[in-house]
């Protein structure tokens, strides 16, 4: 079973920026995904990367903003994330995706992070 560790979340003014790391205790190829969760909302897709970085996948709402990448000789993943806003305030989870699943999917996830908080005062 893999473990994932979220770091570096924090609090931030809007339009600042926050790298996002997501550490694996094991190397793994599988493909990455973060999601968050904001207060009183459901937990929803962020971006994603394959298993070799060679595609990467956004919400709509964090596209040209946030960027998504990965060093597996350090089983790492990040997620840089600028020109913040307030609205991308939440706990945000790195997570492993099964084979063959639809990147988009909270169900396509089997091991999850504890989740690191990103707050963006305006």
């Amino acid at each position: 079973q893999v473990q994932l560790v979220e770091s570096g979340g924090g609090l931030v003014q809007a339009g600042g920026s926050l790298r996002l790391s997501c550490a694996a205790s094991a190397r793994t190829f599988s493909s990455y995904g973060w999601f968050r969760q904001a207060p009183g909302k459901e937990r929803e897709f962020v971006a994603a990367i394959s298993w070799n970085g060679g595609s990467t996948f956004y919400a709509d709402s964090v596209k040209g903003r946030f960027a998504i990448s990965r060093d597996n000789a350090k089983n790492t993943v990040y997620l840089q994330m600028n020109s913040l806003k307030p609205e991308d305030t939440a706990v945000y989870y790195c997570a492993l995706k099964r084979p063959s699943s639809n990147y988009y999917y909270r169900q396509s996830y089997e091991y999850w992070g504890q989740g690191t908080q990103v707050t963006v005062s305006s």
